[in-house]
């Protein structure tokens, strides 16, 4: 396995531990707390999800983590598998299936992404969460490409790479990411690098003005609040310019090349 490899699974493996066993993620993780104004974004990937859900239909949960997003699946029937490089996330998220008492219980597998072991056209639908800036997307692209079938579909949530205030807060917390993670954010670029691959991108951006809710995130008016800088954030982020100052992107893959 390359070096920036295992130190991507010995960073994930010792923060996932240290979140384990703590009773406030905040007190170990701070940057946890920007989270808490993700709604948007995760509400629009969750209703795309499940209008995908049909028997037979198989999903990849590319860089699960401790598996949230197959466990979501699996609770609507979906056929739902999960890979993640590192260990302890694979075991966790196995814990958590068993937790939730599942009767169509996805498949957790310890897998290199960029090296993915499955036969080419198996997956009808690909999730990627906050996972591609962690991979050389020149090898994540065309492995995703192989395993899609040719009427499949993607969908990404990443963090962009231009707002400078949020680059900076990066720069102010290494502990919280590798090297290669903090160099790799997505941009522009690394977003079309997909176009060699797939021949249909579509790109939305969540999280401008939003950040300034993560304050109130404790007091029963949140979610007013929240409300309020969603709505201000469903005008500016449709600007030209401004739009790629957010926080996130989401966009989705399809249509691979060279499949009929």
């Amino acid at each position: 396995m390359e070096l920036r490899k295992q130190k991507e699974r010995a960073h994930a493996n010792r923060l996932k531990a240290l979140l384990e066993k703590a009773s406030d993620q905040e007190a170990v993780a701070s940057n946890k707390k920007f989270y808490s104004i993700t709604r948007g974004n995760q509400n629009h990937i969750k209703k795309w999800l499940l209008k995908r859900i049909s028997n037979g239909k198989k999903f990849l949960d590319y860089c699960c983590g401790e598996g949230e997003i197959s466990i979501f699946l699996a609770k609507n029937g979906a056929n739902a598998t999960g890979i993640d490089i590192s260990d302890v996330s694979i075991k966790i998220a196995k814990e958590n299936a068993i937790t939730h008492k599942l009767k169509n219980k996805p498949t957790f597998l310890i897998m290199d992404g960029e090296n993915l072991e499955f036969n080419d056209n198996t997956f009808d639908v690909i999730i990627c969460s906050g996972v591609l800036h962690h991979l050389n997307v020149d090898k994540a692209y065309p492995e995703l490409a192989r395993v899609l079938k040719h009427d499949g579909e993607i969908i990404c949530n990443e963090p962009l790479a231009y707002n400078p205030i949020f680059q900076l807060y990066r720069k102010l917390t290494p502990d919280f990411r590798t090297q290669w993670e903090a160099e790799h954010i997505l941009n522009k670029k690394s977003i079309n690098l997909a176009r060699r691959h797939f021949d249909g991108i579509e790109i939305r951006f969540y999280h401008l003005t939003t950040i300034l809710a993560v304050p109130f995130r404790n007091f029963f008016f949140f979610n007013s609040i929240l409300s309020i800088f969603e709505a201000i954030d469903s005008v500016l982020l449709k600007l030209p310019l401004i739009k790629w100052l957010a926080w996130q992107v989401v966009f989705i893959l399809h249509k691979p090349r060279g499949k009929k």
